[in-house]
């Protein structure tokens, strides 16, 4: 999500300035690749690029094809193929060997529904949405581009054109496996494809805690782009000039704070305030919430301890509950100093939210990326 923010926000700059522009997305992928569909990249007419869709070795014809399309103020879409002699200059640099759709958007404002308007819209509100994403691969069919987003994903019915009702179908399904889906779509006699894309909210990291070693773990929860809210009792260590980069700064008792945060299934916490019963206090509370991660600074016998006192006043813990909390916090690596922890524990997270086993990839059986999107 990190990469569409920075396109609507550079999109919003060259608006202001009047730079024509076009979105580059990478819509579908044979064989291997850096990026994956769904990545985008922004390109003005002065050349400025903004997101990535790829390791660095498309982006500089990608810039010839975008100004074309600039000049044209038309879509284009353009195969990259790798496993050709001609085609594998582009891709030596990471031996990819596979074909790259790159769709070239050009924006119109004039527009209501132009592709950033699209992408800003989904970012108005902390949902899920799907992206819809139409083009053909046939270079004499039409490139209709991004045309759809759907964000109330937890209505039974959507809120269709009846001419677009053949995808209902696969858009429950993208909603209901929470997976981007690769389908076709007839009309007019034409067939076309369609990238039915599944989206969810930036990772908003509660730091619980605002010591010194809090610090490096705001930086790298920046580089990535997440919401960042540190937290503490005190309100001395609460400020700007120790967390720059925090988008929020609450410093409040432990029974107050639930009640100053919105918290979703992408809001996570980390417990690292070196003060026990302010911890505490505060675990029984997020047990009680809809977050799916809970980490605690320190070493294993502290969790249970907190477990130990819970079960003392009477609170039931269930599996469940027992199943989002992570201590001691962090992937083992060996972590030592506060940057490297901060590594361990920002990792961890990012593996927990995405499902994975957070082993090294020189093990893994199968392809580094699942089959994205699913194929309809």
């Amino acid at each position: 999500m990190k990469e569409i923010k920075d396109i609507v926000l550079a999109a919003g700059v060259a608006a202001s300035e009047n730079i024509r522009m076009v979105l580059a997305t990478v819509v579908k992928v044979e064989g291997s690749s850096y990026r994956r569909p769904g990545a985008r990249m922004l390109v003005t007419e002065d050349g400025q690029m903004t997101g990535a869709i790829s390791g660095g070795c498309l982006e500089g014809d990608a810039l010839k094809k975008a100004l074309l399309a600039i000049h044209q103020q038309k879509n284009r879409l353009v195969s990259y193929d790798t496993n050709t002699e001609e085609g594998s200059s582009i891709g030596l640099q990471l031996g990819c060997n596979g074909i790259v759709y790159i769709l070239f958007e050009y924006i119109d404002l004039q527009r209501k529904d132009h592709p950033i308007a699209l992408l800003q819209r989904l970012l108005q509100q902390r949902e899920e949405g799907l992206l819809i994403t139409f083009f053909s691969t046939d270079r004499q069919g039409e490139q209709k581009g991004t045309r759809l987003l759907i964000k109330d994903l937890k209505e039974q019915a959507f809120a269709l054109d009846a001419h677009y009702s053949p995808l209902n179908e696969h858009i429950r399904f993208a909603k209901r496996a929470r997976k981007s889906v690769l389908t076709s779509f007839q009309e007019n006699g034409q067939s076309s494809e369609v990238l039915i894309e599944y989206l969810v909210p930036t990772v908003h990291l509660v730091i619980v805690g605002a010591g010194n070693d809090a610090q490096p773990v705001v930086e790298i929860a920046h580089l990535l782009g997440w919401e960042i809210t540190v937290v503490d009792g005190r309100a001395s260590h609460v400020n700007t000039a120790r967390f720059p980069r925090a988008h929020r700064l609450i410093a409040a008792p432990a029974v107050e704070i639930t009640a100053k945060l919105s918290i979703d299934s992408w809001t996570v916490f980390v417990l690292m305030t070196h003060n026990y019963t302010y911890d505490l206090t505060l675990l029984k509370d997020l047990m009680h919430t809809a977050t799916g991660y809970i980490g605690s600074l320190g070493p294993k016998t502290k969790l249970l301890r907190m477990f130990d006192d819970m079960q003392k006043t009477g609170m039931t813990i269930t599996e469940s509950q027992r199943s989002i909390i992570y201590g001691p916090v962090g992937l083992d690596i060996g972590a030592e100093t506060s940057e490297e922890i901060a590594i361990a524990i920002i990792a961890e997270i990012k593996a927990v939210l995405n499902n994975r086993p957070a082993t090294s990839l020189k093990f893994l059986k199968t392809k580094i990326h699942t089959e994205y999107p699913t194929i309809i």
